[in-house]
């Protein structure tokens, strides 16, 4: 079985002006992944299949653990036994069905559970239209204040993750999320067709490694600040979220909730502040 790529070569026409002629281009890879929960009971076990994205090939793993995390299903890396790919039907398919079993003893809430999940590589996890569920997700604001973050390094960080993007240098076709120091340190980045695929990732990755909790860093994101992204960033404790583009008004009204720091259009030099909590320093 060979494992799916995170790119494909293509046949493609290069036109410039009068002259064409047949190429080779290299595009993004996006594949659905079916998430799905093996949940042990008295009498065996219960599997159930929770989610469909359509995502990069790569870190799947972390992105199954991210989304579990970051939507409230799983408290932490306790409640996770094992996390495996799960052949069934075409032998191509088999890298696009990832299985994470449950410890015995982990408590579920049945309402999440009872939630159905299909999410493409551009809407985000569609349906949320309020702070309804967040404000369960997450009881208590974010502690302002700390970390501090200087401009300086506020107009840094969108160069620094867009050089860091290794499979967006080769396709041009993908978001990505980086984690980054208050200093302007890069933490680690990860790359994906959908921006809050790329989060689940990055979450899912700092989840699996132990490097929770996320109170002192920074994320930065190679496009807008919507909603799910600020959501997920949330659940995660991040405190601040800088991203190249606009954030919505839900994002924001989520941002000044939780005295998050939610920054926009960061161009080196320049950005917004939509939402401060006290992090950005001015002087």
């Amino acid at each position: 079985m060979n494992r799916p790529s995170p790119t494909a070569s293509v046949d493609v026409m290069r036109v410039s002006g009068p002259h064409r002629e047949a190429a080779k281009d290299v595009v993004a890879g996006e594949e659905p992944m079916e998430i799905r929960l093996r949940i042990p009971q008295g009498d065996g076990t219960f599997t159930r299949s929770l989610s469909v994205t359509m995502r990069t090939p790569g870190s799947d793993f972390e992105l199954a653990a991210g989304f579990l995390f970051t939507e409230g299903i799983i408290s932490g890396t306790p409640d996770i036994e094992k996390i495996e790919y799960t052949p069934e039907g075409k032998e191509d398919q088999a890298y696009n069905i990832v299985t994470v079993s449950l410890r015995s003893g982990v408590e579920l809430d049945p309402k999440k559970l009872l939630r159905h999940f299909y999410v493409t590589s551009s809407c985000g996890v569609c349906g949320k239209t309020s702070l309804d569920a967040v404000r369960v997700l997450v009881p208590r604001k974010l502690r302002p204040e700390t970390p501090r973050i200087s401009p300086a390094v506020v107009g840094l960080l969108p160069g620094t993750l867009r050089g860091s993007q290794s499979l967006f240098s080769r396709t041009g076709g993908l978001h990505a999320a980086a984690l980054f120091t208050p200093d302007g340190d890069l933490v680690s980045i990860q790359e994906d067709v959908g921006r809050h695929n790329a989060v689940d990732k990055l979450v899912g990755e700092q989840l699996l490694r132990g490097s929770f909790p996320l109170g002192g860093y920074v994320l930065q994101v190679s496009g807008r600040g919507g909603f799910e992204i600020v959501q997920k960033a949330l659940v995660a404790g991040i405190p601040i979220v800088s991203c190249v583009g606009a954030p919505s008004s839900l994002a924001v009204d989520l941002a000044r909730e939780f005295d998050m720091t939610l920054l926009g259009f960061v161009r080196e030099g320049r950005f917004n502040v939509y939402s401060d909590a006290g992090r950005v320093a001015l002087t």
